[in-house]
């Protein structure tokens, strides 16, 4: 767990959830500001410190910061105390969206041309883990989803939202 810079306490006091925003109490002005310098999620200040949105909502509600908290829908514009959960970096990666560089279109299934077929690969806990080779993509498809599902399990990410 991170070093809290700014306490539940004085969160709740400055501010009002609702529906994954935050409301400034004093005005009720929604708080949170998206940039792209940041990788678009949005940011907050509080008591003159940079913060992401989502982590001093996970603190709102939690009363502590992980790490990492994960938006489980893969939305990061979706700040719904139910879209956040803490993760490890492991966790988190599994939940990541298909690279937009996929030749095959479909999440740890590439083709290898010198025998022209789809193979599935997935890194389990840092190690490459090859589920064979398959002539028909759905075929492939099939495996690295189930594959996905009994190693990563509520993490598994197929690889669209």
């Amino acid at each position: 767990m991170k070093r809290l810079e700014v306490s539940q306490e004085r969160v709740l006091e400055l501010f009002r959830y609702e529906d994954g925003k935050l409301f400034r109490r004093s005005d009720n002005k929604e708080m949170g500001i998206y940039s792209q310098k940041h990788h678009r999620y949005a940011r907050i200040v509080v008591d003159g410190k940079d913060h992401k949105l989502h982590r001093i909502i996970f603190l709102y509600h939690k009363g502590y910061l992980p790490d990492i908290i994960d938006h489980i829908n893969g939305d990061r514009y979706d700040n719904r105390i139910e879209n956040l959960r803490e993760a490890n970096s492991y966790q988190n990666r599994q939940n990541s969206r298909i690279y937009s560089t996929s030749k095959s279109g479909v999440k740890n299934v590439y083709w290898v041309s010198n025998c022209k077929k789809w193979r599935v690969v997935i890194s389990i806990n840092g190690k490459r883990k090859d589920f064979g080779l398959y002539t028909d993509i759905e075929e492939a498809k099939q495996v690295a989803t189930s594959m996905r599902d009994k190693y990563f399990k509520e993490f598994a990410n197929h690889g669209s939202y």
